[in-house]
């Protein structure tokens, strides 16, 4: 209601040219009342002047423009109305029909808007269901606070779920700086591992090669000492030949037996190939067999053997979960198919 009495203050402090609430206005004879600009330019464009009559631009009646008088009321009226309804130096829009120039008074129900008395009679809302603003606008109101209600709701669910994801987002990105470091960790303890290994096998290659030159360096000294007593038993030989029947015979029993039972001996088995050549292992396919072995286990469960219900030749650990060898104590696998399957596993 207090809105509709605003609009019908408005309407009485509304200049009838500019459609503005009245600024210094000015009324007529006929009581009227205009903006002094509006009055006093309307009345300049149409050619009068002060000792010449004019018309009132809403009922044509003639006045005097010397006759204009200031309307102190309806300016003190048109002044707190701008200050109620916008502010001080503001000005009022005035709500009309685009089409008829009138006050939207009305409501279109099927059309959902406002509408004036005129747009009621016209072909366009023609058997529609038309209110007055006042009586649908409580009813409109308490619908708008309804779901204003709802939403504010859904929007402090959706604040409430948007903490959440950041929380979860936070406590995500928290996990991820951790397992990082500690593949790295694990991975450098991989190469390292790796690193000792390929230091291991190069000093085993080292040694071995080592012991090889020693055998083929025996062998050639060895050689070359033969290869020295075969000159000189050459040349001692070479030399009796060619000399006196004294030199020929002169202690011949032992150069005859050294000639004749001298042999070359040969070197033992030299090194000719590695005893062992490096083979690095298939990472490749250990990583694959890992990563297969992993996704296995995710499919894994605890469970519990009843001893009721198992075969009564099994003997089982003392937490119940695994079979043991009764020879050796040894804790056996579970065959999956005569155990689970068999229904001699209880959960």
């Amino acid at each position: 209601m207090t809105s509709g009495i605003l609009v019908d203050i408005q309407d009485e402090v509304t200049c009838p040219i500019c459609l503005e609430l009245l600024t210094e206005p000015l009324s007529i004879d006929c009581g009227h009342s205009f903006c002094q600009d509006c009055i006093i330019g309307s009345s300049q464009e149409l050619g009068f002047c002060q000792e010449e009559e004019s018309s009132c631009p809403v009922c044509q009646t003639s006045y005097w423009p010397g006759n204009l008088r200031p309307n102190r009321h309806l300016a003190n009226i048109a002044e707190r109305l701008r200050e109620v309804v916008l502010g001080s130096g503001k000005q009022l829009q005035v709500t009309l029909c685009v089409h008829h120039g009138e006050k939207l008074q009305l409501f279109c129900k099927e059309d959902g808007k406002l509408i004036c008395w005129l747009c009621e009679r016209s072909q366009e809302h023609c058997g529609h269901h038309t209110f007055l603003v006042e009586e649908v606008a409580q009813e409109y109101q308490e619908k708008f606070q309804a779901s204003l209600k709802k939403l504010r709701q859904e929007q402090q669910e959706a604040e409430k779920l948007t903490a959440v994801i950041r929380e979860k987002r936070g406590s995500w990105e928290n996990q991820l700086d951790p397992e990082r470091r500690r593949i790295q960790k694990q991975f450098d303890q991989l190469r390292s591992v790796l690193d000792r290994e390929e230091q291991r096998q190069l000093k085993k290659l080292e040694e071995e090669k080592k012991k090889g030159l020693s055998i083929i360096a025996k062998a050639e000294a060895e050689l070359v000492q033969q290869s020295q007593s075969l000159r000189e038993l050459i040349s001692d030989l070479e030399r009796r030949c060619q000399g006196s029947t004294t030199e020929l015979l002169q202690d011949v029993s032992d150069v005859t037996k050294r000639s004749e039972f001298w042999t070359l001996k040969k070197p033992e088995a030299l090194p000719t190939k590695l005893k062992s050549v490096f083979r690095a292992p298939d990472l490749k396919k250990m990583l694959r067999v890992f990563r297969e072995l992993t996704d296995v286990q995710s499919y894994w469960v605890d469970v519990t053997l009843n001893p009721h219900t198992a075969n009564l030749n099994l003997v089982l650990s003392k937490n119940r979960r695994q079979p043991v060898c009764p020879q050796s104590e040894c804790v056996l696998p579970i065959p999956t198919s005569e155990w689970i399957l068999g229904d001699r596993v209880t959960s």
